[in-house]
């Protein structure tokens, strides 16, 4: 969420910042005078509450003073003036609770403003490779299967069964392929926790809408999430980002304890309305998937050094499994609706010929702390403002699968594992055709 003083103190600056984000490149203008006169008329009301409060108090005194001068006729004219200061006040704190509301409405539905070094761009095609953190050649496999064909002839992939229980977007893993994404999890979260120093989480995948609130997937993406119920206050998290993330909110942190860093294995679940037609066979977008999630908690001056750390570590998973990918900064058309910057990972998949995304790392600078109202205080003791949050996929679990299996397939079907995965498969080194 914006500050709305930065954007009555320099109203332009974030206009300017706004047009940038092609969705708001003709209406930026009128999204910050929306804005402006929203929160004028409720720092108007505001001074008028406090004028009528302070004559409330004033008057209130005079009454004792004429009653003791015995002016029963004055002292009833100020009991009056009171008593319509009351109401006045009454009906005027409702109307700021009203305003109030309006302004945070405006304000919840703006996305982050990017980062002055964000590509400038209309969409995907617009993205712009980091040469300097590429990594390995892609693969040139003879005939290539994609990973769905490849599961489904191992006998370890179902997606018909799935379907008759849940319906489309959900698979079963058995066997080899079930033991290699428990195998998947283990792995990225040892990296994470033994090399880069992330805190290993178990949180809750049940949150309010306050904490998708906080972390910005509400109220505008709420078509993409699950709800349990109407009358239910749970949703299932999209992403682990989101309890991991709002570990903070309400709080301020001291800044001897920053960064946090966390790290959780979880299932997650995305209704993927904007998806239809797409990806329709396979694993790469699916209603319900596993992820090992990392998030960060800093102060604005280490998020940005944080940011290319948290990359680091997402790539160091598929460094040691030997996967090739590149890594691509996100242009102001592709970045998320929280995101001042982000870094996309994409794996090379043979069986598609491409690259395709297996972690987004994004810094959200203080524009999820301000919805959460989490902050920081200095060694001064004095609280500095809100702190930075950060989050990025370590990686998606399910992708990473598709990617070994694509990556590692072998002429007679069976799939390699690769050397660093191989103590968590319990030394075995192929998946080959289940025997039943």
């Amino acid at each position: 969420m914006h500050d709305i003083k930065a954007v009555r103190d320099n109203r332009d600056a974030f206009v300017a910042a706004l047009r940038r984000r092609p969705a708001f490149r003709e209406t930026a203008g009128a999204e910050a005078d929306r804005l402006l006169a929203a929160d004028k008329a409720l720092r108007e009301l505001l001074v008028r509450l406090q004028e009528q409060q302070a004559r409330r108090n004033e008057a209130s005194k005079l009454i004792g003073q004429a009653k003791a001068r015995k002016d029963e006729a004055q002292a009833a004219a100020l009991m009056a003036e009171v008593a319509g200061l009351k109401d006045a006040i009454q009906q005027g704190e409702a109307e700021q609770r009203r305003l109030e509301a309006d302004l945070r409405e405006l304000l919840a539905v703006l996305p982050n403003l990017p980062a002055a070094d964000v590509p400038d761009g209309e969409d995907e095609n617009a993205n712009v490779p980091v040469a300097a953190r590429a990594f390995g050649t892609p693969k040139g496999l003879n005939n290539p299967k994609q990973h769905f064909e490849i599961g489904e002839a191992l006998g370890q992939m179902d997606f018909e069964r799935a379907a008759k229980v849940s319906g489309a977007r959900f698979v079963y893993l058995k066997s080899d392929l079930a033991r290699l994404e428990r195998a998947l999890a283990a792995f990225m979260l040892d990296i994470h926790t033994g090399k880069f120093g992330y805190i290993e989480v178990s949180p809750p995948v049940l949150v309010r809408s306050a904490a998708l609130f906080g972390t910005g997937q509400l109220p505008k993406f709420q078509e993409d999430l699950f709800r349990t119920s109407e009358d239910d206050p749970y949703w299932l998290v999209p992403t682990a980002e989101v309890p991991l993330t709002n570990y903070v909110a309400d709080e301020i942190l001291n800044e001897a304890e920053l960064p946090l860093r966390f790290t959780a294995f979880t299932p997650c679940f995305r209704a993927e309305a904007g998806a239809a037609g797409k990806d329709t066979r396979g694993m790469i977008r699916m209603h319900q998937f596993s992820k090992v999630e990392l998030v960060s908690i800093t102060t604005p001056e280490q998020s940005d050094a944080e940011h290319e750390r948290m990359t680091d570590a997402a790539q160091e998973i598929l460094k040691r499994l030997d996967l090739a990918h590149r890594v691509v900064t996100l242009c102001t058309g592709d970045i998320g609706f929280s995101a001042r910057k982000t870094y996309d990972i994409e794996v090379w998949l043979p069986g598609q010929g491409a690259f395709r995304e297996i972690s987004s790392c994004s810094n959200c600078g203080d524009f999820q702390a301000r919805r959460m109202n989490a902050r920081w205080r200095g060694a001064d003791g004095k609280v500095k403002g809100p702190v930075h949050t950060l989050n990025g996929s370590g990686l998606a679990v399910g992708r990473t699968l598709v990617a070994i299996l694509e990556n590692c397939q072998q002429p007679d079907g069976s799939v390699a594992i690769p050397t660093a995965l191989q103590p968590y498969m319990g030394g075995k080194t192929v998946i080959g055709k289940a025997s039943s």
